[in-house]
């Protein structure tokens, strides 16, 4: 539906601006009629020859979501109404979010909950954001519980941030060494096989390697970037497959270093999205179904899926944990003792921030150990590279 731009006063006298969405003006004049504002001026928004574009590089951000959260907790922990506090908000959002926000005022002033006109954007706000939302509703703590949601909102980026970071420089220099290597075979090195050709001497084992790969890669070439588009595509095609999904899951978590990263990772967004659900309410099976379905990695989600089927036929929570391998021992003895003192909620805080900070760590020696390792293979394969080149150079110079 379209977008008009309006002036209107409100019912207290003040001149008040904004957006409403409606099938034509008479519909939108209307609903300004309905919300007690009296329309001075409403003109349609006209999109530019480019608002593709706009749309395709302007979607809504995290930290759009981030804000409105914040704000509206603000407004209505001051005391304004869920209505007016969107109102406002419609105002002040990108225009990337106004859209979303101006429809979801819409639907809370049509007499739809709030969690209800969240769910109609589920690439905005995510199941654990809508549940959440629920919760405060029905326990009358939404101001509360939208400012705890924005806090983890900003922590779970800040978290991702680094662990994403700390993968950045090692792909850099692995792309770089890839590009060097190619431009090394395509152009450098037949080069120099012309040159040694000319001499017509006796070439070394490594020189001849390197020519019979340089020439591959000079007549082949298309072979070998065919090849890799190819291979790329069945990868994507059999990872798509459970089976897929589940052999590379399992391979990537044994990998040194990396593999108890990624693990850390999956459980400690995993406790610290549980311990926000129940702190606001939810029920442990609600929790748990929410949560499972945010889990990205095929064997955790399969080993949730079961411990929340064993939940539900009345087993305790730690004790469906310590069935399953790719749980620590931790995890499940400190959640044993959170149902004991039925401080469940506040024992997964405790452990959420000790999974952070073991992934920090975890991040942190992976770096380390990363830059050494990338040295040590930038040595060996500039070392063989200039091995096989000087060797007959040396061979040529001592002839003379």
């Amino acid at each position: 539906m379209p977008f008009f731009n309006y002036t209107a006063r409100n019912k207290f006298g003040e001149r008040v601006k904004g957006k409403a969405e409606a099938r034509n003006i008479d519909e939108a004049a209307s609903l300004l009629l309905d919300r007690n504002l009296l329309v001075i001026s409403l003109k349609p928004i006209t999109e530019g020859t480019f608002s593709f574009i706009t749309q395709f590089f302007g979607g809504v951000k995290h930290n759009d979501v981030v804000n409105f959260t914040r704000q509206l907790s603000t407004m209505i922990g001051a005391g304004l109404s869920l209505s007016k506090a969107l109102g406002v908000l419609v105002q002040q959002s990108t225009p990337s979010f106004t859209q979303v926000v101006a429809q979801v005022l819409q639907d809370v002033e049509g007499g739809d909950a709030f969690s209800k006109a969240l769910s109609k954007h589920p690439k905005v706000f995510s199941q654990i954001y809508i549940q959440l939302v629920k919760a405060g509703e029905v326990g009358g703590v939404l101001d509360d519980v939208l400012m705890r949601l924005a806090i983890n909102l900003e922590a779970s980026k800040e978290f991702r941030a680094k662990t994403k970071g700390a993968m950045i420089y090692p792909g850099i220099v692995l792309l770089t060494m890839a590009v060097v290597m190619f431009v090394m075979m395509t152009f450098v090195v037949p080069q120099l096989t012309v040159m040694f050709e000319d001499f017509g001497a006796a070439l070394p084992a490594p020189t001849r390697m390197l020519m019979a790969i340089s020439d591959f890669f000079v007549n082949f070439w298309y072979v070998i970037i065919g090849g890799s588009i190819l291979g790329f595509l069945i990868y994507r095609k059999w990872h798509q497959t459970k089976r897929g999904q589940r052999a590379v899951a399992g391979f990537v978590l044994k990998l040194p270093l990396l593999g108890s990263l990624l693990q850390k990772i999956v459980i400690a967004d995993f406790v610290r999205t549980l311990s926000l659900l129940l702190t606001a309410g939810v029920t442990l099976l609600a929790a748990m179904e929410v949560v499972t379905d945010g889990v990205e990695n095929i064997l955790y989600r399969e080993a949730l899926e079961e411990v929340k089927d064993a939940v539900e036929k009345g087993a305790l929570l730690s004790e469906s944990l310590s069935r399953h391998e790719v749980f620590p021992p931790i995890l499940y003895q400190m959640t044993a003792v959170g149902e004991e003192t039925g401080k469940l909620d506040e024992v997964l805080i405790k452990l959420s921030e000790y999974f952070e900070q073991e992934t920090a760590q975890a991040v942190k020696n992976l770096t380390t150990a990363m830059e050494p390792m990338i040295i040590i293979v930038l040595a060996i394969g500039v070392g063989l590279m200039v091995v096989a080149i000087i060797m007959p150079i040396y061979s040529l110079t001592s002839q003379f």
